[in-house]
This record gives C-alpha cells, structure tokens and sequence, in this order.
C-alpha cells in the first residue's frame, strides 16, 4: 500500500473520552490536508515520533494533554521538539495548570496553550490551530518522496549505488553525510561510518552499504529467472536489446532479458541524443530508456536484472546459460546485445581514485557534485561531447582533452557547433594525461602532457569524466565459442566465411544468417558486433533485425 503523505497532526492524551472528542473534531476540518494521529500514551507517542522520522513522514502540530501519567505534557513536548523542531506545540491544560502551561512557553517555545473544554470548536478550536497550521505552512519544505542515499562525496561505494539508481531510472536524493541533515540520519538510524552509503527507502527500511542485488530485490526488481527454457534470450540491454526484446514480445516469442547492471548500455547514460529519427528536440538517453522499458514490459517480455551471464553451453542445439547466481536458464537462440564499456584511463593513479573523482561515463550522476568547479573531459567521440554539454551546466569549467588536433574526425557537427557556443566549455588538442594526483580522499591535480613538444605541466582538476574508446563487453565468452575479432568485436554473417578456418567459422551447408555468429542460433547485434555503426539508430535497427533471423532459426529447429 502507498503510504500517506500528508503531514501529521499528533495528538495524545491519556483520558479516551476527551482523546476521541478531539480526534473527531480534528478530523471532521483537517482529515483532507493532514493525518490525524492519535494515542493514550506519551511514551508509545515518543517512540512512534521517532519512527515517522526514520520513514521520513512531516509533523505539522503536536496537541498534548499536561496533566499524563507517564510523563507531563511540557516535558513530553521538550523531548518532541528535538525530533521535529519547527512542529507547531500546543498544550491541552485544565484552568489549574495554566500557571505551568505559561512557564512552559518559554521552556518549550510552546506556540499555544488550550483550556478544557474547547466546545464549540469553532470558535475555541479551530481559528487557533487554523493559524498555527498556516504559519507552519509558511517555512514548510516537503520531504523528499523516494530513494535517499547518505554517503560522502568521493566514495567509490556511493557513486557505485547513485550511478546504479540513475541508470536504472530510479530517482533519489543525495544527502552528503558530513551536512547537517548528513549526520543527523547517520545518528538517527545509528550507522556507524563504515557501513555507508547509507540507502533509506521510501517505507523507511535501511540499508547499509547494500549489494546491488540485495537494492534491486528490494526495489522489487527481479533477479531470478522465473522459467526453464525460452524461444530467445537476450543478453544485455542497451538499445539493439531493448529492440530485440519488443520486437520478441510483440511477434510471440517467449522472450528473456539478462541485463548485468541497468538498461539502456551507454546510451542510455547520455544527457542528449539529437540525431535520432524523430525527434527533432533530441531526447535524452534515460527518456529513451524509460520509454523502450515501457514498451518492453508492455509486450510481456521477462527482464533479469542485476544478473549476469557467465557462460554458454550448447546441447542438442539449446544453448545453456550459466548464470552468476549458479543458476541455469536453457533456450532455443539468443542475442548478444552487450555492447561496449569504456577503456581504462592508463595513466599512474586513475584507479586509485576511480569513483573518487575520476569518472567513466556517469556525467548524468556526478554533474551536480561539480558544481562551480573545474572539471576535465576525455575523449572525442559523440557521448564525450554530450557529456561536456551536460557538464557545463554545472561546473565553473569543463575541458576536454583530445589526442587528435580538433574534434572534427570523431564527433557530429552539429555537437562540435554546440560546444562552440558555450563559453565555459575549452578544447585541448594534442593533450594526454599522464598522471592523477590528490589526497586520499580525491582528485585535485592532472599531470598533462603536451603530445606536440613533449613537455607536461600540471593542472587544478576537481573531477575527470572518462569516454575513451570501445571495449566490447565480451570477455565471459569462452575463449574460441564465438568468433571474433583482434579487438573482441563479435564476428557475424558473410564475415564468418571471409575467415582462412571456414570450417571452423561456420559448420553448417547453409550460409549464415546476416547477425548469425559462428554458433548456428546465436546472434550479435549493436555495437558488440564487428563492423557496426555505432549509433543509436542503427543499433535499434539490427536489434529488431535480429528477430527475424531467429524466426527463421527457430522454424528449422
């Protein structure tokens, strides 16, 4: 059940009588704006107060009763105010007491004190909590509704868990645990500094320092093949996978999705794509994403994330795969859709601070952390330059470093004019880094070397955004199942029988299919693929391709 999220009004007493009255009076003017919440006991009062607090619920008004048995009002609200400080406090006093409700405005910063009895309420009620309700309105800022992660900056196991959520277009909160609010949720949920990132829930569990697996379950993704054999899986799912699982769903075929850490592949990362048929605004890569998941989910399509593949064996013409859980999933075909992951910066002490500065990729999750800062950007190619764009708009200065004289060569003319417009965006040709420096904590210098003379200098670098090359995602392949290139790229087609071994590259008397690997029934589609485009369009295009080639792969089955 969705929990409610109106701000509360908590009321308690230890007289039934009197609590039921004033329950059924604060309902009748202000169930629709605020949950009324009611109790006898001061101390369970407390206790329930500090556990809205760990869920994230709003206090509005406290309305407590002086004279309790357990504890007196005055002090019940001096412990209150601790956990909700801007909370409206009134206290409910017999004429005899109102000496103690006076001292109590003063001990308390109590807002009001209310005679018994309060009938009729709209006159003795009503009018005093309607503007103490409006003044509390005036500084009210609702609470973020959803994910929130504590954690601090440069920690290599927050940007794992924001970088996962962003991908998976999961919206969060980041609250840096060394702000206020940072260390407040650390005492409250009592965490110590080595559990962190702190993940908080929107139901108000807590976890520390989870595995992705364990925050996706959570989440109530599923991790778990729910069948034994299928017509098609595909393995991984960037946009050519994504397309092969609509069109797979949409056609009939019994269809799984392996996704080993978020959909979209590193399409799906990028801030802008503005070259993408039919959409003459451009669209961004998590909108993409988001509207191919629908599509995806729409046509019935099963999806297994995070889970990966480790293996593949082939028995009987089914193909086995070996799943990272131990488990095993059998199918007819399957699609290699695991695209390309960006190459290691090889330079001393980037992987010392990778996840502490130095990022590859994720312009998306990091871009607000630079904030007036000064920030460098590797690479020449489109996604480089989308993520400079992205950039800009946050840092005090965003630099990209090419090998090559100008980005002509490797990235579109109509990104290369962008870039040229804004003005706190440089390029650096002929640039290489050399070496990443900082304290233990994160990055602060580049050592750059000038690829013209030689000659390196130093830099005052706040964070570096890594987009290097393509390394194809097929390393779990064992080594000689699948054909591919010196690079790794993924052999395919009429390129199968181009090979010196031909009876090795392809066993069959027919030929194989344009997208069919050199195992009869696994295909390759996207950027995985030796000789593809590289680009979104074409990437969906081979996706949905790819389908047809199973049907006729499954009709000789």
């Amino acid at each position: 059940m969705a929990r409610d999220r109106k701000p509360i009004i908590l009321t308690v007493d230890d007289d039934e009588q009197v609590l039921r009255s004033l329950k059924r009076d604060l309902r009748n003017q202000y169930k629709e704006d605020y949950r009324i919440v009611t109790t006898t006991s001061a101390v369970e009062a407390l206790d329930a107060v500090q556990d809205m607090k760990k869920k994230g619920e709003t206090m509005a008004l406290y309305l407590c009763d002086q004279r309790m048995p357990e504890m007196l009002g005055v002090d019940f609200l001096e412990q209150a105010k601790k956990i909700y400080p801007s909370a409206k406090r009134v206290l409910i006093t017999a004429y005899s007491d109102t000496d103690a409700a006076i001292k109590a405005i003063n001990a308390v910063q109590l807002d009001y004190y209310l005679l018994k009895p309060w009938d009729p309420p709209e006159e003795k009620l009503y009018p005093i909590l309607d503007e103490l309700l409006e003044d509390w309105k005036l500084s009210y800022r609702p609470e973020f509704e959803g994910i929130r992660v504590v954690g601090y900056q440069y920690s290599p196991k927050s940007h794992n868990i924001k970088d996962w959520l962003a991908a998976n277009l999961l919206p969060y909160e980041w609250i840096d645990a060394r702000s206020p609010k940072g260390e407040e949720l650390i005492q409250l949920h009592e965490c110590r500094v080595r559990e962190l990132p702190l993940v908080i829930m929107e139901d108000g569990d807590v976890l520390s320092d989870p595995a992705l697996d364990e925050l996706a379950e959570k989440l109530g993704m599923s991790a778990t093949v729910s069948d034994e054999l299928y017509d098609v899986v595909i393995i991984g799912s960037g946009p050519s996978g994504m397309a092969a699982a609509v069109y797979g769903g949409s056609e009939g075929l019994k269809t799984l999705v392996v996704e080993k850490r978020a959909p979209g592949g590193q399409a799906g990362s990028s801030s802008r794509i503005e070259n993408y048929l039919g959409f003459p605004s451009g669209l961004s890569g998590s909108e993409l994403t988001r509207r191919a998941m629908a599509q995806t989910l729409r046509f019935g399509v099963e999806v297994v994330s995070p889970r990966e593949v480790t293996g593949i064996e082939i028995r009987d013409g089914y193909k086995i795969l070996s799943l990272d859980d131990d488990s095993t999933v059998k199918t007819k075909a399957v699609i290699l859709t695991t695209g390309v992951q960006y190459r290691k910066l090889n330079a001393e002490g980037a992987d010392k601070f990778n996840g502490a500065g130095v990022y590859y990729g994720a312009a998306i999750t990091e871009a607000k952390s630079c904030e007036n800062r000064n920030v460098f950007v590797i690479g020449g190619g489109n996604s480089a330059g989308q993520g400079a764009v992205y950039l800009s708009k946050y840092a005090q200065s965003v630099t990209i470093l090419i090998r090559k004289p100008d980005l002509t060569s490797s990235m579109s003319s109509y990104l290369i004019d962008q870039i040229d417009t804004i003005d706190n965006i440089t390029v650096q040709g002929y640039r290489e880094v050399v070496k990443v420096c900082g304290d233990d904590d994160h990055v602060q210098r580049l050592v750059l070397e000038n690829l013209e003379d030689q000659s390196t200098y130093e830099v005052e670098a706040d964070a570096l955004f890594i987009f290097i090359g393509a390394r194809p995602r097929t390393e779990w392949l064992e080594r000689g199942q699948i054909m591919t290139d010196k690079r790794g790229f993924v052999i395919t087609g009429r390129d199968l029988l181009a090979t010196e071994e031909r009876s090795h590259g392809w066993p069959l008397e027919r030929n194989p299919y344009l997208l069919e690997t050199c195992q009869p029934g696994i295909f390759a589609a996207g950027d995985v693929r030796s000789g593809a485009m590289n680009r979104v369009a074409s990437a969906v295009g081979e996706g949905a391709m790819a389908i047809k080639f199973v049907h006729a792969y499954l009709d000789d089955f």
